[in-house]
């Protein structure tokens, strides 16, 4: 039988391991603000590095490389954003939950 002590222990325990783990959500959500802040910096100066670069072409062939040169780069730097944002949330996700395995292995070993 489960005294008072035990349960507020086990109360204790839970609380624990839910700031444990807000605070690993809070800590991964902040990376992934400021990684796609950092991305969208970048992408707005390079759209405004292109468009000064456009203004001042004189030919259609200058300007087609431009663009060509500019929509490589930018596929090439979202893809990178992607992969970094999706390690991110992989990341999160893992160390979210990570204070909860103690606490299911705990419950498992009881159950048997």
């Amino acid at each position: 039988m489960a005294t008072q002590f035990d349960m507020q222990k086990l109360g204790k325990d839970n609380v624990d391991v839910a700031l444990k783990s807000f605070g690993a959500t809070s800590k991964g959500v902040q990376a992934i603000a400021a990684e796609t802040a950092e991305f969208s910096k970048k992408s707005f100066e390079s759209v405004s590095a292109v468009a000064e670069k456009l203004v001042a072409v004189k030919t259609l062939d200058k300007a087609f490389e431009i663009q060509s040169e500019y929509v490589k780069s930018a596929y090439e730097g979202f893809v990178a954003y992607a992969t970094k944002v999706g390690d991110l949330y992989s990341n999160l996700a893992k160390e979210t939950v990570k204070p909860y395995e103690g606490m299911f292995a705990k419950a498992t070993a009881t159950a048997k």
